[in-house]
């Protein structure tokens, strides 16, 4: 499996090896050492799975409690996926890596502690699959408002779908240091 560092040296773009013949494919979607040759010492514990239409945005979301790294997926479909540096004391905070994960390149984003999360949807649907070092926290639960213009994502969709609860994040600048990184 190649690791690449991605803009933010600790968000890393996966690309696995495929192994393709006239029967289909074959690859490893995930090999704890190839993580730990980067210095990532991570143990997953919740995988989760997400189907969502065309257009549509979900995050951008994190959890300052029960922090979690995850590790993305597409099994069918395309999106793009976002992080952004929520880590105060980093030189990118405040700065995200977008890259476009699908079923047909099957390239995996790994997003540490101290990001926020999220993905929009560029093909008709999108199966997402993702893993997590921590459990689903409600109470832990934060945002950060998808479209703040002081971030300068590029979704590359058109009429977004969004939920209301993502609708109603605070802005970078709006967020309280204690529910920062």
């Amino acid at each position: 499996m190649e690791i690449v560092e991605t803009s933010i040296p600790d968000v890393l773009l996966l690309k696995p090896e495929v192994y393709r013949d006239e029967r289909g494919f074959f690859l490893e979607t995930y090999r704890e050492e190839c993580l730990k040759e980067k210095s990532i010492d991570v143990h997953f514990v919740q995988d989760n799975l997400s189907k969502s239409q065309e257009n549509t945005v979900r995050g951008l979301h994190y959890q300052i409690e029960r922090q979690q790294d995850k590790l993305l997926m597409v099994m069918q479909g395309a999106i793009l996926d976002v992080a952004v540096d929520l880590r105060q004391d980093s030189p990118t905070f405040g700065e995200h890596v977008a890259m476009e994960l699908s079923a047909e390149n099957k390239h995996q984003m790994f997003i540490p502690k101290g990001f926020a999360h999220g993905f929009s949807v560029l093909s008709d649907d999108a199966l997402v699959y993702y893993k997590c070092s921590d459990y689903y926290y409600p109470d832990g639960e934060r945002g950060l408002l998808w479209d703040d213009p002081e971030l300068g994502i590029n979704w590359k969709v058109t009429d977004p779908i969004i939920s209301e609860k993502d609708q109603h994040q605070p802005r970078l600048q709006e967020i309280k240091n204690e529910d920062l990184f």
